[in-house]
């Protein structure tokens, strides 16, 4: 029994001990910040590039990863709906033939990486922590279900490729860049069609292709002056701005007959 209670304790004893080095080994802490947490939307405003800093805190004497580090950043915008249509040609004239409605997916959508994707992390890996275009979770309607499909279909591609047109949706595997072995920085660049709301910045740290350490900051884009008024009356009073607005039209026509009128 003595024998049996002492295997025992040795086996708690070197299960506590594993569970402290692995602790140990993946103490790394993230600390970061972004140049500019409010980006606001002025009538000149043709873009922008916030940069992100940051840092890794590690325990007192703990040895670098033998490979180094890997840094991918993810950018998210607001949610919104939108579809994506597929034409097709009906006796020489271009129809939709087919539809699939995206359900809150991010407006704009921002995947940057120290290196590429692949010698990161597997596959897998890449999926199911949603990192790349590819593997972020697009929720689509089909037919009365909702679920992503595979990245090969024809409407995600369709749809990433769309907004990727419009620098809307990006993937760049050399933004991010080491100026130390634990000091980052990474530019995030803001076209000008780039939409109101708020702005989620997920930044996952990776060492020889499993996940250590993980954190987020945020940042705002708000339109001000003139845009914020009539954006603000447009959504708020909406009766009185359509009104207004048909109103404006009628006299810009009558000023207009006035003055291009022949005696």
């Amino acid at each position: 029994m003595r024998t049996r209670a002492t295997t025992a304790m040795i086996r708690l004893a070197l299960l506590l001990a594993a569970i402290l080095v692995a602790g140990h080994a993946h103490a790394e802490h993230l600390i970061v910040s972004v140049s500019n947490h409010r980006v606001t939307v002025t009538p000149n405003y043709s873009g922008e590039e916030l940069v992100l800093f940051g840092s890794i805190e590690r325990e007192r004497d703990a040895p670098l990863p033998p490979a180094g580090y890997d840094l991918v950043v993810t950018v998210s915008g607001p949610p919104v709906d939108m579809v994506t249509r597929r034409k097709a040609r009906w006796f020489g004239i271009w129809v939709n033939a087919d539809s699939r409605q995206f359900l809150q997916v991010p407006a704009y959508l921002a995947v940057f990486a120290n290196r590429p994707l692949e010698r990161i992390a597997a596959p897998d890996i890449l999926r199911r922590r949603q990192l790349g275009l590819n593997n972020v979770l697009l929720t689509q309607r089909v037919g009365s279900d909702y679920a992503d499909v595979v990245p090969s279909d024809p409407f995600r591609r369709a749809f990433i490729r769309l907004r990727s047109e419009h620098g809307l949706y990006r993937e760049n595997t050399s933004a991010v860049t080491f100026l130390t072995p634990t000091l980052f920085r990474a530019s995030i660049p803001l076209p000008a069609e780039v939409p109101t709301g708020t702005y989620t910045i997920d930044i996952k740290l990776l060492a020889g292709g499993a996940l250590i350490a993980k954190t987020d900051t945020a940042f705002e884009i708000v339109k001000v002056g003139f845009e914020q008024f009539v954006a603000t009356a447009a959504r708020q009073h909406g009766m009185a701005y359509g009104v207004a607005t048909a109103l404006m039209a009628l006299t810009a026509g009558w000023m207009a007959s006035i003055v291009f009128r022949r005696d």
